[in-house]
C-alpha cells in the first residue's frame, strides 16, 4: 500500500507540474498577478509530493520489501543498513527518482529565496523548471516506473553492484545530480529572459548564485567520483576519460565559464548573448550525461540501464529540450545588445579568455567523447579514444588557461596593461621557477608536461596571494590599514581566492600523480620485499576474512624506509556471494608528498604466492585537498549577502528620473 502511495503521490506531481508550467507562463504573458502568483505555491506543492514519493521507495529499500521489482533487484536482507539506503538510487529507476526529488527542490528554493524577482520573471523561471520536471515526469511512469510490483514477490533480492556498496559512491551520485540538476536553474533564467527580451545587472546577480551552488555541488560530486575510483577499483589511476566521467566533466567546464561571463554582465553589461548561450549549454551537457549513462550506447562502469526505449525517450526529450532552446536563442538572442565597451587588454578581456578556453575544451572532450558513437553509427566500425587523445588535446588548452588566471584579476576593468600588471607577478613568476627547478631535481628531470604543471600550479598560487595583496594594499600603507582591508573583504572575493589557490593545488597534485607515478606489478611470496619509489614494501602474507555481506582475501604489507618502519597495509580482494562479483579494496597510507598503494590479486601457485600491484603516487592526496578547498570556495561566495538577496531594488527617485 506504501508503494501505490507513492507511485500516486509522482501521479498527482505530474499534474501539479503541468499547471505549474501553464498557467504562470500564460499569466506572464497576460500580464495576470493571480495566475502568476500560482507558481510559488505550485512548486511548493510539486516537492512535497516527490519527497512522499521518494520516502515510500526508501521505506520499501530498508524494510526489504521484495515485492517491489526495483527492490528485489538491487537490494538484499543481508546487505548493511547504509547500502540498504544509498540502494534506493544506486540503480536507474530509483535514481530518476532521486534526480526529480532535486528538480522539484531547486524549483522550490527558487519559490523560497526569489521573492525578489519581478513577478513576471519568477513565474516564467518556475514554469520553464515545471516543463523540465514534465519530461522526467514522463519517462519514469512509462518507462522507468520504481513502484513496479513482483508476482510472486521474491524470497530475498539479488542485491547491489558490489562497486556501489562503498560510501563514496553512496554520496557521489546525490552531489552529481545537484549539480546537473542545478544548471538547471540557470538554464530557466535563461529561457526566461529570452522569453523577456531582457538581460541586465539584476539577471545576472540573481542567476550567479544558483550557478555557483551547482558548480559547488558538481566540483564535490567529481571530487568524490575520482576518489571512489582512486581506491575502489584497484589500478592506481583516479581518472580514465571514461565517457561517463567526460558527462560530468563538460558541464562543470561550461558552469565555469558561465560564472565568469555572468560577473562580466553584472559588472559591465556586456556578454548578454554568450552568458544566455552558455547557460543552455551547460544544462544540455547535463542532460547529454543522463543519456549517456541510460540510454545503453556505451559500456561503463558507471552506466546504469541499457533499455533502448529509455533512451530513445531520453533522447527524444534531449532533442526536443536542446532543440527548443536554440531556436528561441537564435530568434531572441540578436537582440539582447551590450552596451559595456573594452579592449582586448582589460578584465572582461581576460574573462573572454577563459571562457574560451573553457568551452573549446569543453567542445574538444564532447567531440571525442561522441565520435566512437557517430562512427559506429554510420557502419565506420568500432573505434576507442582514450587518454592519450584527451591528454594531447586538453592539456595544451589548460596550459594558457591556468597562466591567465593569475594575471586576469590584476587587470582593470574596460582597459588596462599587460606590462604593468605581469610586472607585479615577479614573485609569481620566481615560485614557477623554483617550482620547475624542485620538481627537476627531486625527479632526476621528468617529462616536460610534468615540470610545466608544477610551474603553472606555483604561478598560479604565488600569483592569486599577489592579487590579494593588491586588494588589501599590502605595503602600500600601514599593516594595520591592510588588515583591516583584509577583514572587510566581501566572502565572495574569499571564495575567488580560496578557489584559485584550490585549482592549483590540484593542479599540482595532478602533475605530480600523473608525471611521476612508480608502479610495480609482480607475484609476491610471504617473505618477499620489492622496492617502489625508495619505500621497502614486505609481503606478510594473507589470509581470509568474512565481512557482513561478503568475504575477503585480505593481505598484509609492512613498508619501511631507510630501515624505520613506514605504514602497514592490508589491501582486500572481496567476493559478494549474492551478486557472485569479486572487488577490489586497495590500501593507501597518504604522506604529505604522496600515497603508498596497495593492490592484492589473484593466488598463484599453491605456495601462498599471490599477484601484488604497489604503487607511490607523489602529490596526488594534493589533488582533493585542492579541490575540497575549491568547494570551500563556493561555499564563501554563496554565503555572501549580495548573492542571497539578489540584485537592490532601485530608489524611486532615480528610477523616475530614469524614466523621465
Amino acid at each position: 500500500m506504501i508503494a501505490e502511495a507513492g507511485h500516486f503521490a509522482l501521479v498527482l506531481a505530474l499534474f501539479v507540474a503541468l499547471v505549474q508550467a501553464a498557467l504562470p507562463l500564460a499569466g506572464a504573458a497576460r500580464n495576470d498577478a493571480s495566475w502568476m502568483a500560482l507558481a510559488r505555491p505550485a512548486a511548493y506543492v510539486q516537492f512535497l509530493l516527490v519527497a512522499f514519493s521518494f520516502a515510500c521507495l526508501t521505506h520499501a529499500f530498508v524494510t526489504s520489501d521484495f515485492s517491489l521489482l526495483s527492490v528485489a533487484r538491487y537490494s538484499h536482507s543481508a546487505k548493511p543498513m547504509l547500502y540498504k539506503v544509498t540502494g534506493v538510487w544506486g540503480n536507474h529507476e530509483g535514481s530518476m527518482l532521486l534526480w526529480v526529488l532535486i528538480l522539484s527542490l531547486f524549483g522550490a528554493a527558487v519559490a523560497v529565496f526569489g521573492r525578489h524577482l519581478p513577478a513576471a520573471l519568477g513565474a516564467r523561471v518556475l514554469g520553464v523548471q515545471a516543463l523540465i520536471a514534465i519530461g522526467f515526469y514522463l519517462f519514469i511512469l512509462f518507462t522507468s516506473n520504481p513502484f513496479e510490483r513482483l508476482f510472486p514477490p521474491a524470497a530475498d533480492g539479488q542485491g547491489l553492484n558490489p562497486l556501489l556498496q562503498d560510501p563514496g559512491l553512496a554520496f557521489h551520485p546525490p552531489f552529481l545530480y545537484l549539480g546537473y540538476v542545478g544548471f538547471s536553474i540557470a538554464f530557466s533564467f535563461a529561457i526566461a529572459a529570452l522569453i523577456e527580451g531582457r538581460v541586465d545587472a539584476a539577471w545576472a546577480r540573481w542567476v550567479r548564485p544558483w550557478t555557483l551552488a551547482a558548480w559547488g555541488f558538481l566540483t564535490a560530486g567529481i571530487g568524490l567520483g575520482s576518489w571512489w575510483a582512486y581506491y575502489e577499483l584497484g589500478w592506481g589511476g583516479w581518472w580514465f576519460w571514461d565517457p561517463v566521467e567526460n558527462a560530468s566533466f563538460m558541464p562543470w567546464l561550461a558552469g565555469t565559464a558561465l560564472l565568469h561571463s555572468a560577473v562580466v554582465v553584472e559588472k559591465r553589461d556586456t556578454l548578454k548573448a554568450w552568458t544566455i548561450f552558455l547557460a543552455i549549454i551547460a544544462f544540455a551537457l547535463s542532460l547529454l550525461g543522463t543519456f549517456l549513462v541510460r540510454s545503453g550506447v556505451l559500456t561503463s562502469v558507471h552506466a546504469f540501464a541499457t533499455d533502448p526505449q529509455r533512451g530513445v525517450f531520453i533522447l527524444v526529450m534531449l532533442i526536443i529540450v536542446i532543440g527548443a532552446s536554440l531556436a528561441l536563442f537564435a530568434w531572441r538572442g540578436p537582440a539582447l545588445k551590450s552596451t559595456g565597451l573594452f579592449q582586448p587588454i582589460s578584465r572582461e578581456g581576460g574573462l573572454l579568455l577563459n571562457n574560451l578556453f573553457m568551452s573549446t575544451a569543453a567542445a574538444v572532450i564532447l567531440l571525442g567523447t561522441l565520435y566512437p558513437l557517430l562512427l559506429e553509427a554510420i557502419g565506420g566500425g568500432k573505434v576507442s579514444v582514450g587518454a592519450p587523445f584527451f591528454n594531447a588535446v586538453f592539456l595544451p588548452l589548460m596550459a594558457p588557461m591556468t597562466a591567465a588566471m593569475a594575471v586576469g584579476p590584476l587587470l582593470s576593468w574596460k582597459r588596462s596593461d599587460l606590462a604593468a600588471a605581469m610586472m607585479r607577478m615577479k614573485a609569481a613568476f620566481a615560485a614557477a621557477l623554483v617550482a620547475v627547478a624542485a620538481a627537476w631535481a627531486a625527479n632526476g628531470g621528468g617529462p616536460i608536461l610534468g615540470l610545466v604543471g608544477c610551474g603553472l600550479a606555483a604561478w598560479l598560487f604565488v600569483g592569486t596571494f599577489v592579487d590579494l595583496g593588491e586588494r588589501i594594499r599590502l605595503f602600500g600603507g600601514p599593516i594595520r590599514a591592510s588588515l583591516r582591508r583584509l577583514g572587510r573583504l566581501p566572502r565572495a572575493s574569499w571564495g575567488m581566492t580560496c578557489a584559485h589557490l584550490g585549482l592549483a593545488i590540484a593542479i599540482a597534485g595532478m602533475t605530480g600523480a600523473g608525471a611521476w607515478k612508480v608502479e610495480s606489478i609482480q607475484v609476491m611470496k610471504p617473505g618477499e620485499t620489492v622496492t617502489v619509489a625508495g619505500f621497502a614494501y614486505t609481503f606478510e602474507g594473507a589470509r581470509q576474512v568474512r565481512g557482513v555481506n561478503y568475504i575477503a582475501i585480505r593481505g598484509a604489507f609492512s613498508v619501511h624506509r631507510d630501515g624505520e618502519e613506514v605504514a602497514t597495509l592490508y589491501p582486500e580482494k572481496r567476493h559478494y556471494p549474492v551478486e557472485g562479483m569479486p572487488t577490489t579494496e586497495a590500501a593507501i597510507h597518504t604522506t604529505f608528498l604522496g600515497d603508498l598503494y596497495a593492490v592484492i590479486g589473484d593466488a598463484e601457485g599453491g605456495d601462498g604466492g599471490f599477484v601484488t600491484r604497489l604503487y607511490f603516487n607523489p602529490l596526488v592526496g594534493w589533488m582533493w585537498a585542492g579541490g575540497l578547498i575549491m568547494v570551500l570556495g563556493g561555499a564563501l561566495s554563496l554565503s555572501d549577502r549580495r548573492h542571497r538577496i539578489g540584485a537592490p531594488a532601485r530608489k524611486a527617485g532615480v528610477a523616475a528620473a530614469a524614466k523621465a
